[in-house]
């Protein structure tokens, strides 16, 4: 006969409901994860009260005291007792939660930060004095008179204290305090015409300041430039492209940068949604795929996207921190990203990041002069052009063995309209060395072009042209290759059948759960269809989309345009360096190769000249 085991209750479980401490603390645990989910909070507070100053003073990461302070609008003597209430909330009358036009809307944040700390809240609104609240551990106290001229001071001390439990979960005070700033900063981002200051008090007194944006004025992209600017650093500015594209009620904003500026992780990619910093994978999944042609595995892209619509297509109330959003058609989104950002990366044709030369720069290491060098003023136009001609006949007599040494030949005339060879972009091809590198003069320094580099994204760019003009052949099968599935990834794949039939994959229902793959692409060869098919379905159920055959077809355009280009050690005619230039200056994304690195190098004279003391 077996006995119960003893960890097992015979008697039947009551249910009673939780009392107002314990909710809030239940909610502060989705709400509050951190010291930057705090200041999160508040700060959006701030916003939608409509301040134009926000300045953040935080101690020891976070852990020991926050504070905010704004010049928004403020709250009288009797609004402070409701903002701590739970569900109490300003932004919206409850009628309805998909018509969201502020950051908050849920009214759980003041309520629980004041049931996990000592939350102080002090207020004024115009033509009302001012007051002052407090509430430690969900213990809310009695408002009474304070001093402040107008806005809104919130006070968070000991955060967790009543809970000490997460305290064991904080990271490092310096973590702590870089999550705060990340926090400040991409509030910074959606809000270019709001001053944000922050400052870490730690130890007490005014502390220092760690962040600071004044707010920016003028054209919409001119302040959010200019405020990019200032978080990503004036590289970023320099080396991005502007974004603006639209489909179907979705507008798409901000800037990209170049594919030669980019990252080892993906750690500055900012996404927002109608204003709202988000963290969703299917947008980083759609910023990846966009760039998915420029950049290796290994690379990263950096954006700062604004995805803008009516509120009423994007679902903001699916996470208590509403930093995830659903939207009611993900592949219009996704289809404007991938678009959006490959037109951008097509119009800004063969630019490469400047950053780059500067690196090209540093890696030239002049050798000291022990006395002052004096040099004589920069010589007249005439004067180099003088001595160029006359310096002409001794390097066309250098020996052959220099791999510098070109070759002259007969070329056509240019058009009449067409500025001379020397002005152009990329400049006039003047030398060839180690048969790998070209040499060009442009009218304010010169160039550095790779030749394989250039030629392999050339030849790559004419392929997949190509490739659209005609169509992907398919193979048929000899044999259909039968693929079982659950019901769910069987409809899935199914759904998605007529986009994949285009690229030469024919998938065709096989009677229950399974599916036939009746072709391939040709151009992948002998491929193992069940694993492409399984691939295609995790694709789709992750991100609601697959670019797996694509990106299989691309690679193998990619290894054709290595093998078809100009391979290094070839010595290059003039003409035919000249000719690449201008191919470049013609083809889009030709500022990189294949896998994202830069095909050329641009050195302004100045630096040059500044290498070798001549300023």
């Amino acid at each position: 006969m077996s006995t119960p085991a003893p960890q097992i209750d015979t008697n039947r479980p009551i249910i009673r409901p939780l009392d107002e401490a314990a909710i809030n603390r239940i909610a502060a645990g989705e709400v509050v994860e951190r010291p930057a989910s705090a200041v999160k909070e508040l700060m959006e507070n701030a916003i939608d009260a409509g301040a134009r100053r926000i300045d953040v003073a935080y101690a020891d990461g976070g852990k020991t005291m926050i504070r905010i302070t704004d010049d928004g609008c403020g709250m009288t003597t009797d609004d402070l007792p409701l903002a701590l209430a739970r569900h109490a909330t300003s932004k919206i009358d409850g009628s309805d939660l998909l018509n969201i036009h502020s950051f908050g809307f849920r009214g759980e944040a003041l309520a629980s930060l004041g049931s996990v700390g000592r939350l102080t809240i002090t207020s004024r609104a115009s033509g009302h004095d001012a007051g002052e609240i407090s509430v430690s551990g969900g213990a809310v106290g009695t408002v009474r008179p304070a001093a402040l001229n107008s806005g809104t001071v919130v006070t968070l001390r000991d955060l967790f204290y009543a809970t000490p439990a997460r305290l064991k979960f904080m990271r490092t005070d310096r973590a702590e305090a870089q999550a705060i700033t990340d926090v400040v900063k991409r509030l910074a981002m959606a809000e270019p015409s709001v001053a944000f200051t922050l400052r870490d008090v730690s130890g007490g007194g005014e502390g220092r300041q760690v962040f600071r944006a004044d707010a920016e004025s003028g054209d919409l992209f001119d302040a959010l430039h200019r405020r990019l600017a200032r978080i990503l650093g004036q590289d970023f500015a320099d080396n991005s492209m502007r974004i603006n594209a639209e489909r179907d009620g979705f507008t798409m904003t901000g800037y990209a940068g170049l594919p030669t500026y980019s990252r080892g992780a993906a750690v500055a990619q900012y996404l927002f949604v109608n204003g709202r910093p988000v963290r969703d994978k299917m947008l980083i999944g759609a910023l990846r795929a966009a760039y998915m042609d420029v950049l290796s595995r290994d690379r990263h892209p950096v954006a700062a996207l604004f995805i803008d619509c009516d509120p009423t297509l994007v679902d903001v109330n699916v996470h208590p921190a509403k930093s995830e959003v659903r939207f009611r058609d993900p592949g219009t989104v996704r289809g404007l990203i991938v678009s959006g950002l490959r037109h951008a990366l097509a119009e800004a044709g063969h630019r490469a990041s400047s950053t780059v030369a500067g690196a090209t720069l540093g890696a030239f290491q002049p050798q000291p002069t022990s006395a002052r060098v004096y040099q004589m003023d920069r010589p007249s136009a005439q004067a180099r052009t003088a001595a160029y001609n006359a310096q002409a006949p001794g390097f066309a007599d250098m020996q052959g063995s220099y791999s510098a040494r070109t070759e002259p030949a007969p070329q056509e005339a240019p058009p009449e309209d067409a500025p001379p060879i020397g002005e152009m972009p990329l400049g006039a091809a003047r030398a060839q060395v180690h048969e790998n590198y070209i040499i060009a003069q442009t009218p304010d320094g010169i160039v550095i072009v790779d030749q394989h580099a250039a030629h392999e994204r050339l030849v790559y760019e004419r392929l997949k042209t190509q490739m659209a003009d005609h169509g992907i052949a398919a193979q048929a099968l000899l044999i259909p290759e039968i693929v079982d599935l659950s019901d769910a990834d069987c409809a899935t794949l199914l759904a998605a059948a007529p986009d994949l039939a285009p690229l030469g994959l024919t998938i065709e229902p096989f009677g229950g759960n399974a599916v036939a793959v009746r072709e391939t692409p040709a151009i992948l060869g002998n491929v193992n269809a069940r694993a492409l098919v399984l691939d295609i379905v995790d694709e789709l159920t992750d991100e609601g989309d697959s670019q797996s055959i694509r990106s299989r077809i691309d690679a193998i355009l990619s290894r054709m345009s290595c093998h078809g280009s100009i391979r290094s050690g070839r010595r290059m005619q003039a003409d035919e360096m000249n000719a690449l230039l201008r191919e470049m200056e013609a083809t889009p994304m030709s500022g990189q190769c294949n896998h994202g690195r830069p095909t050329y190098v641009a050195l302004k004279l100045s630096d040059i000249e500044r290498l070798f003391g001549r300023t």
